[in-house]
């Protein structure tokens, strides 16, 4: 009974979510409340274990995913992300500059959303593509999927840090071996534009899709760079200092960085410094962004808080007994995982909403699976990202970015976004399991 309450619910929330377009805040939350009442808690329960579970998610991430937000936003609206992907492009040159679109969508994503960040770096693609002879559709899909990589693996993209918070992972840890695991999915994807690209064609029947006004600006290089890299140097210092062993020491280093390298203030010096690139634009324009980044922001941590609310009451019951699998342990848990956010993501299309509910799913069974160790869980968490990019179609709100930008009809933007998302997602798998075998 209790294995059908689980998948009723999820099925609603699809269902919720793709037929009746319903918000995922809505729909998770009557999902926990339901589960709640078929799983015979009590009113009070109900409310308390959904508070408590809303109150946890978001007490880590609520304002890290803020910060990260107006990073993003700064990036954009200054005009530094076409100043990243110049310097990547100078770095990598013109002949490999399908690799170059690629890496620059891979670092970009890392704090801007994978939509904004293709309709800002589209019209590098034609460009290029005139200088090198290229066809137009290899920078396409190598910008499209490079975006995509970091998007559902790289903290503090609001997936993977939704699923930290969820399953207790070391947030720093998540973001080394995220690193990891998206860089060769971004690779993949641009040999998979190499491979395809060729072979497709601009749909002449459309109109082009306006593009942004690019904004010239005057940002230097590493000033760009810097709101991205102090962040993920301060997180990935505090996991240094707090490994078991202890490298360097317990003493004032210690705890300079373990303070540093909290993700809260760890993003606000980010956020300082993306503020630093905001010189010569008014201040009007400045307090715009950020209420602009905090609208984003909002949504995403309304979304992220009931998914935690929702898995607060999943793991009221026990799934692990209802479920046999004594034999899915380590490896086989992480497939589990996989699995079940790549048919959550093909059904209703968000890779945040994929990467949450799964969270909430797994969270209470990796125990059952093995997966206790640091490095386990955050594995566990690539691992449903991984499954959240598969597949990227017609129910995703990136797909139509991607097809209207790159004005292409829908079969073609099947046959080289979709498989190409497809084949990342089997890459990424592949590399945590490889990760599991080494650590």
């Amino acid at each position: 009974m209790e294995l059908l309450i689980l998948g009723a619910v999820v099925a609603f929330i699809v269902i919720a979510t793709v037929k009746f377009k319903m918000h995922p805040i809505f729909s998770l939350t009557i999902a926990a409340v339901a589960s709640g009442f078929l799983l015979g808690l009590s009113p009070q329960e109900i409310m308390t274990t959904i508070g408590d579970g809303f109150g946890k998610t978001l007490s880590g991430i609520g304002l890290v995913i803020a910060f990260g937000t107006v990073i993003g936003i700064y990036l954009e609206k200054t005009g530094s992300t076409q100043v990243l992907a110049n310097s990547i492009l100078k770095v990598i040159g013109l002949k490999r500059s399908p690799l170059a679109i690629n890496l620059a969508g891979f670092v970009i994503s890392i704090p801007v959303y994978c939509d904004s960040g293709y309709i800002i770096l589209s019209s590098l693609n034609k460009a290029i593509s005139k200088k090198t002879g290229i066809p137009a559709l290899v920078f396409a899909i190598a910008l499209a999927t490079g975006l995509y990589s970091a998007h559902v693996f790289v903290p503090p993209t609001p997936g993977p840090l939704a699923a930290a918070a969820i399953l207790d992972a070391d947030l720093g840890l998540v973001l080394i071996l995220g690193l990891l695991v998206a860089l060769p999915v971004s690779i993949a994807g641009y040999f998979w534009a190499r491979f395809i690209g060729k072979s497709l064609k601009e749909d002449e029947t459309k109109e082009e899709t306006g593009e942004k006004e690019e904004v010239v600006s005057k940002v230097k290089p590493l000033n760009a760079f810097l709101p991205l890299l102090v962040p993920i140097v301060l997180i990935a210092l505090k996991s240094l200092v707090n490994y078991p062993t202890h490298p360097l020491g317990k003493g004032w280093l210690y705890k300079s960085f373990d303070f540093l390298g909290s993700p809260i203030i760890a993003l606000l010096a980010g956020v300082f410094f993306a503020f630093s690139l905001g010189k010569g634009f008014s201040s009007e324009e400045k307090q715009g962004w950020v209420a602009e980044a905090f609208k984003q922001a909002g949504a995403i941590v309304l979304i992220t808080g009931a998914g935690g609310a929702f898995g607060a009451i999943l793991r009221t019951m026990d799934v692990a007994s209802i479920i046999n699998l004594e034999s899915s342990t380590g490896l086989g848990g992480l497939l589990i995982a996989f699995v079940i956010s790549a048919v959550l993501k093909t059904a209703q299309g968000s890779s945040t909403v994929a990467i949450i509910t799964t969270s909430a799913i797994i969270a209470p069974l990796l125990e059952t699976f093995g997966l206790v160790s640091i490095t386990d869980k955050a594995l566990a968490v690539l691992a449903i990202g991984a499954g959240a990019m598969t597949v990227s179609h017609i129910n995703d709100s990136y797909f139509w970015v991607v097809s209207q930008f790159s004005n292409i009809n829908v079969k073609t933007a099947l046959r080289g976004h979709t498989l190409g998302t497809l084949f990342q997602g089997i890459v990424g798998i592949l590399v945590i399991t490889i990760l599991y075998l080494i650590l």
